[in-house]
């Protein structure tokens, strides 16, 4: 046998024996993330896509970010009233929440320090997100619908306007969750540029994203390849670590390096639509994710009210229900 013919067969080997040993759930568990912001950037009306998230596609899995410029528009004046209503919404339909809370939380500029606080030390601006997670799992603690936190959001990944990451005042947010609740404390890595190892070890539940369309600097829009193995060989080892490794940002809507509003309806459906999105899903569920949350449901209401395409919407609708046939 030739070299090359051995490292194939040595790769189909490895693969099959990981592949064996990641555990496949019976079921999977759809979620999603939900931006007040993001869908108010896009013009439509917040709480009615929140509401028709839970009602009409019936996920029964939210994940709430905790906007530190929003809950605490001014210094020591806090308005958790959006929160509030959407940990309400998500409690009377039974559905399970993630409330998000730190530096760096979900949707770009991915740091949402209020501007009153910008130009803090940063020694004080740690202090004063250790400050709004006290206050902000202090006050949810006792919701049922709550059922983790997440502290921070891809904190070791140099990506968005935020301060440089700092794995310290990462343990010191997490002892804080620790001292005030049991329930488990999730961390998002990201899932292209990471052995996930560093955050599995400071975690209870690890998640990750997932993205197969990206731009790059000098590249423009590339289609990663589908490595599935290199997602199940992470997950296997964080499991040393973790009880639970959560899908928590499957691409579900265009890349964009722009206000998405901004780019053209025919090239946003080509990079993502119905059958983009199987593919996607197909590949989360060969991988053996039992919870599969997805990135841009913001966007598929608006492309449903505001420009009368429905089907990502209606796909989506198939799929929480599990009667969705999937891509290859």
């Amino acid at each position: 046998m030739s070299a090359v013919g051995l490292l194939t067969a040595l790769l189909v080997t490895a693969s099959l024996v990981i592949d064996a040993l990641t555990p496949k759930p019976a079921e999977v568990i759809y979620g999603a993330t939900f931006s007040p912001p993001y869908a108010r950037s896009l013009g439509i009306d917040w709480h009615a896509a929140y509401t028709a998230m839970l009602d009409d596609l019936k996920m029964r899995e939210v994940r709430i970010p905790v906007y530190w410029e929003e809950v605490e528009p001014q210094e020591g004046v806090y308005d958790y009233a959006d929160v509030d209503w959407e940990v309400s919404e998500a409690a009377k339909r039974g559905a399970a929440v993630t409330l998000a809370v730190g530096l760096k939380v979900p949707r770009w500029p991915e740091c949402h320090i209020p501007d009153w606080a910008a130009s803090w030390p940063t020694d004080r601006l740690h202090a004063g997100m250790v400050g709004l997670i006290d206050r902000t799992i202090r006050r949810y603690k006792d919701e049922r619908a709550v059922v983790r936190w997440q502290i921070e959001n891809e904190p070791f990944l140099p990506f968005g306007i935020c301060p440089k990451p700092d794995a310290a005042f990462l343990k010191s947010e997490v002892a804080a969750a620790h001292a005030l609740d049991r329930r488990p404390v999730l961390i998002q890595d990201a899932g292209e540029f990471s052995t996930w190892q560093p955050t599995a070890r400071l975690a209870d539940e690890l998640g990750v994203s997932l993205y197969r369309i990206v731009w790059a600097k000098y590249l423009g829009y590339v289609r990663w390849p589908g490595l599935g193995l290199f997602y199940q060989l992470r997950m296997l080892l964080a499991r040393r670590y973790v009880g639970e490794v959560i899908l928590t940002e499957l691409q579900a809507e265009p890349w964009t390096t722009q206000d998405i509003v901004k780019m053209p309806l025919a090239e946003q459906l080509a990079q993502m639509n119905p059958a983009e999105l199987a593919k996607n899903i197909q590949f989360a569920r060969e991988i053996g994710f039992g919870h599969v949350w997805l990135w841009g449901v913001e966007w598929w209401y608006w492309l449903k009210v505001a420009e009368g395409h429905p089907e990502v919407w209606e796909y989506m609708r198939q799929v929480v229900a599990g009667t969705a046939s999937f891509g290859p």
